[in-house]
């Protein structure tokens, strides 16, 4: 059967991969000139089950609220005369409940747990090279009281199998002794032995081209106008190029998709929700940290990838504006350097912002909705990398017929 994939991220590159393993023939469509071009470009790069928490709580709800009136905010909501935005904020305020988030955070970790699995299979088999780093990940907070709240938080992950270990600032700096000039503003934090981390577009790069060597077909720098339906199923998709056609149509296309299938009459619940990273050299720079973490404190992610250092935070509601200036990484920068104060070359800021494909539960949406052969792997919001391998491995078994491992609660059409 010939499968068209639209969107060449890493989620829909790792989809490309299971269904040649099933013996599809394979096409990509997507506008960039290569793979992993918006937002699987320049993720955190962590792979961090032990973080599988969901964003929707009533914490993101208070500092969504803050965010009105302080811009220095982790999440950021900016007014904007847009339905899709005041819809999808609504469902989201309507996922901010203690036991909501709870129930969203079980299912969510429960498909990061099978798909961290998925990713070192593909990758032990490939031998594909991306920056991997497989010593765990620091969950990093900077009081007494902040560090008892993630105690209190991480439990559901526990109970879930999650190992996890309570660190005080000492064992914090024996797991990164990048850590040592900073130890007096840290308490402790929480460490994820079973974590890890590695460059996404590294990684989609490469498997994209071993896609290409077993006869899966790529259209770049072709962008997708719409896709026609006849009756129940997708007839189409019409491109800048020409159209394409196949016998089953997989959409990927993360923050797009949404767009491409309201004029089908079919609503996706998902919105972009705007993140920012910035990555640095390590030239120069005499204590880099080794290993992954998260300031809790400040949002902020960091991941050693090589030789470069890379930073994330702030989430802004901001529809699909990509736009960014130096201003916006000031907080994450204030945050790393505060950290790791001899970590990077600073001096040499790669800034860079893309749009991640949230949900208001938090997890994706994969299956059918009311087209037979088009299929859904999109909505994977802030985590992608962490759960692409296993949403690829999902959607090849819907695709096939077979039941998949892992039970479909709270990731098909809402």
């Amino acid at each position: 059967m010939h499968v068209l994939i639209m969107g060449a991220g890493v989620a829909g590159v790792t989809a490309a991969w299971q269904l040649l393993e099933d013996g599809h023939e394979v096409s990509v469509v997507d506008r960039q000139a290569e793979a992993a071009s918006e937002t699987s470009f320049a993720n955190a790069g962590l792979i961090a089950p032990g973080h599988a928490f969901a964003w929707a709580s009533p914490k993101a709800a208070k500092i969504l609220i803050k965010s009105l009136l302080s811009e220095d905010q982790p999440l950021r909501f900016k007014f904007r005369a847009e339905p899709a935005l005041w819809r999808w904020s609504l469902q989201f305020l309507a996922q901010c409940t203690s036991e909501r988030a709870r129930r969203n955070t079980r299912i969510k970790h429960r498909l990061c747990r099978y798909a961290q699995q998925a990713l070192q299979d593909l990758a032990d088999r490939t031998g594909i090279a991306y920056d991997r780093e497989q010593r765990g990940v620091l969950y990093l907070h900077r009081s007494q009281a902040s560090l008892d709240r993630g105690i209190a938080n991480m439990q559901i992950l526990r109970e879930a199998g999650q190992e996890l270990e309570v660190v005080d600032r000492d064992r914090a700096v024996a797991l990164d002794p990048a850590l040592a000039p900073s130890r007096d503003k840290i308490a402790g934090g929480i460490y994820s032995p079973g974590d890890e981390s590695g460059d996404a577009c590294t990684f989609t790069r490469a498997l994209a081209a071993l896609c290409a060597w077993r006869g899966a077909r790529f259209h770049y720098r072709t962008t997708i106008k719409g896709i026609e339906a006849g009756g129940d199923r997708i007839e189409r998709v019409l491109t800048d190029q020409g159209e394409l056609r196949a016998d089953l149509y997989l959409l990927a296309c993360g923050s797009y998709s949404p767009l491409l299938t309201r004029p089908l009459g079919e609503r996706l619940s998902v919105y972009p929700i705007k993140g920012y990273s910035v990555t640095f050299p390590v030239d120069g720079a005499n204590n880099p940290p080794t290993i992954g973490g998260v300031d809790e404190d400040n949002l902020c992610a960091y991941a050693r990838l090589g030789d470069r250092v890379r930073s994330t935070a702030v989430a802004e509601f901001a529809g699909y504006d990509t736009g960014h200036s130096p201003d916006d990484f000031r907080s994450m920068l204030r945050a790393l350097e505060d950290l790791f104060p001899a970590g990077a070359d600073y001096r040499r800021p790669q800034y860079w912002a893309c749009l991640r494909p949230m949900t208001p539960e938090g997890t994706p949406v994969l299956g059918r909705g009311r087209f037979e052969n088009l299929y859904y792997d999109t909505g994977h919001g802030h985590m992608g990398w962490t759960m692409a391998c296993g949403t690829a491995r999902i959607t090849a078994d819907l695709i096939a017929g077979r039941t998949p491992d892992l039970p479909l609660e709270g990731l098909t059409l809402r």
